[in-house]
């Protein structure tokens, strides 16, 4: 073996640097089980302690297929892989994880201050629609900007096509984007251009396709809850639990990946005296001390106690919140909808995103609508501005609506303007979704690979989320395993090499450059929000952060069409951005025009 980088898993196969391996399975209902080996005669496994069978074999090499055979004569995947030989319901594939040659060995990450986020679908992202396409794209991305690729989830899926939250093979990059190679490739290439590796999981639940952990381990299921999706994990078993918590170490290990973000955590139901979560992210942090790891949640309690920091600012155990507050106010700011989740944001949008900037959360305890009217959320003015990722535009956003639309199709591009610039020069961690930055007009859509009364299961509830809906007919939907509706999803590199196109893209990168140059070097010793702001009218408002350094970041937002009063100018201020000819002129006057916006800063006095 070359010396590269491997994660010694409890679960599954483990090739050796004689030629031998060790196969573990977790099978406490199994009365046996036999290792299948491509070319070779079954070999019974011996069932060891707490419902664990084990064998270890000579000869190996990698590329040999595997699988584990129950007492029905079934044979099975690993649930842990590393490959596949073709899909998840087939023969798992040995590997040795050291054989990559890492480019970047001694790579150590970013602060995550300097992060700018690309979220992307693997599949949709290029027209190769694997990890090489994007590869091709991360000098693009670069010059625009970007200091991290978040990739949508990997874990191998159901078949060629997917979003990839019905994972199933947890540790195996999908077969179809190239595998673990291809992976790898991918973040080295990251890594020499100073760019991060960000990777979605998923530990709320399994596909449901090609998951056969229920044949040989019911208890790895609690039948008792559910989840949105399927049956809750049951977390408090040994042997459950150590497959998750090294899940996330096996991924920062041998991919070398800058940080996760975990998915719907709230719909992790976990019986344990320690939860889940907080040991996942204890033992990452204490595996890698010297690395810059970074670690993202989705949560819809909008909770901090996942978030603390220790007394230099670093985080103890997760990094930031996905901030949903800031998009749905933002979102209807910009296109007037009411309609589901929107509606609690309806009444003040603008109210709500001032709150958003100023404190992180927009709902702190108040009643919420779409949680029956219970309070939600927690006070979290608190946190530092670096607790919270915000965000115009992801794939949930887009993609959970009935046709996909993007916010590019739903406001006049004067608020869209505005509200990206708010985005991405407010001290909060900034997240664009792919094509965001040249304007991009095509759908990201709900799409699927399932065949059979899965498809027909899956379509029909596709259908009946929207049945409320009466701007339209349920047959109207995009059919979710449908090819088209998957390459409608593809983005369109025409437009982003238009003049349309390019000139957006210098609008982003311009902004870009002027939060990398003057406002992430000042968030590292920003210990809370230390925001102050106010109404200027019913559209407009003011908001003033402390930076780190005791510098003064003031932005002043008009999004409606009338000239309103605002504050006088503060002496020594320098004009950051202002988004149109005379908007300095204005301000210094003591007015702001109609669909403008001015971000000032004046430094700390020496």
């Amino acid at each position: 073996m070359s010396g590269g980088f491997a994660f010694r898993k409890s679960w599954g196969a483990e090739l050796f640097a004689d030629g031998g391996a060790r196969f573990r399975l977790w099978a406490p209902d199994a009365e046996r089980l036999s290792l299948r080996l491509s070319g070779g005669a079954d070999l019974p496994m011996q069932r060891t302690e707490m419902g664990w069978f084990e064998v270890q074999a000579d000869g190996l090499t990698a590329g040999m297929e595997y699988g584990f055979v129950l007492p029905d004569g079934t044979c099975v995947p690993d649930p842990a892989a590393r490959a596949q030989a073709g899909d998840v319901h087939g023969m798992s594939r040995l590997v040795d994880p050291t054989a990559y040659r890492w480019r970047t060995p001694d790579w150590r990450g970013r602060p995550w201050e300097e992060t700018v986020i690309y979220e992307l679908h693997v599949g949709a992202f290029s027209q190769t629609g694997d990890f090489d396409g994007v590869q091709r794209r991360l000098d693009y991305l670069a010059r625009l900007g970007v200091t991290a690729v978040e990739l949508m989830p990997v874990a191998q899926f159901s078949g060629e096509r997917g979003w990839g939250y019905d994972g199933v093979l947890l540790y195996c990059p999908h077969r179809a984007y190239g595998g673990m190679e291809g992976l790898k490739r991918l973040v080295d290439a990251a890594h020499e251009r100073g760019m991060m590796v960000f990777l979605d999981v998923v530990y709320n639940h399994f596909g449901p396709d090609g998951n056969y952990i229920h044949s040989y381990a019911p208890a790895f299921f609690d039948p008792k809850q559910h989840t949105p999706w399927g049956p809750t994990i049951r977390f408090e078993q040994p042997a459950v639990r150590s497959f998750f918590v090294e899940n996330p170490l096996y991924w920062l290990e041998e991919y070398r990946l800058d940080g996760l973000r975990f998915d719907a955590i709230d719909q992790i139901a976990d019986q344990a005296d320690i939860l889940i979560l907080e040991e996942m992210a204890a033992s990452i942090r204490q595996t890698f001390p010297n690395r810059h790891i970074h670690l993202a949640t989705e949560d819809e309690r909008n909770i901090v106690r996942l978030h603390p920091r220790d007394a230099e600012n670093r985080p103890v155990l997760f990094t930031a919140e996905w901030n949903d507050d800031f998009h749905h106010a933002a979102h209807v700011t910009a296109s007037g909808e009411e309609q589901g989740y929107y509606s609690d944001f309806a009444a003040d949008p603008v109210g709500h995103l001032l709150r958003a900037l100023t404190e992180g959360f927009a709902f702190q305890g108040e009643p919420y609508g779409p949680w029956d009217g219970k309070p939600r959320g927690v006070a979290s003015n608190g946190q530092p501005p670096t607790a919270f990722v915000t965000f115009l535009q992801n794939h949930d956003q887009i993609g959970n609506r009935a046709f996909g639309e993007r916010l590019t199709l739903l406001s006049d591009p004067r608020l869209l303007d505005i509200l990206a610039a708010i985005h991405l020069l407010n001290p909060q961690v900034p997240l664009l979704y792919m094509g965001e930055e040249y304007g991009e007009t095509r759908p990201f859509l709900f799409f699927t690979d399932f065949h059979g009364p899965l498809a027909d299961a899956v379509r029909e509830g596709r259908r009946r989320e929207f049945a409320a809906f009466t701007a339209f007919s349920r047959d109207e939907i995009p059919d979710p395993n449908a090819l088209s509706t998957f390459d409608s999803c593809r983005l369109d590199w025409g437009l982003a090499d238009s003049a349309a196109g390019e000139a957006r893209q210098n609008f982003y990168s311009r902004l870009l450059a002027l939060r990398h140059h003057h406002i992430a070097p000042r968030l590292t010793d920003m210990l809370a929000m230390r925001a102050t702001g106010q109404r200027l009218g019913e559209r407009a408002f003011e908001v003033t952060w402390q930076l780190g350094d005791g510098a003064l970041l003031r932005l002043l937002a008009n999004l409606g069409e009338r000239s309103i009063s605002c504050p006088l100018a503060e002496e020594g201020a320098t004009l950051l951005y202002g988004s149109g000819d005379g908007v300095l002129t204005s301000i210094l006057g003591g007015s702001l025009p109609g669909y403008s916006l001015a971000v000032t800063l004046r430094k700390a006095p020496a």
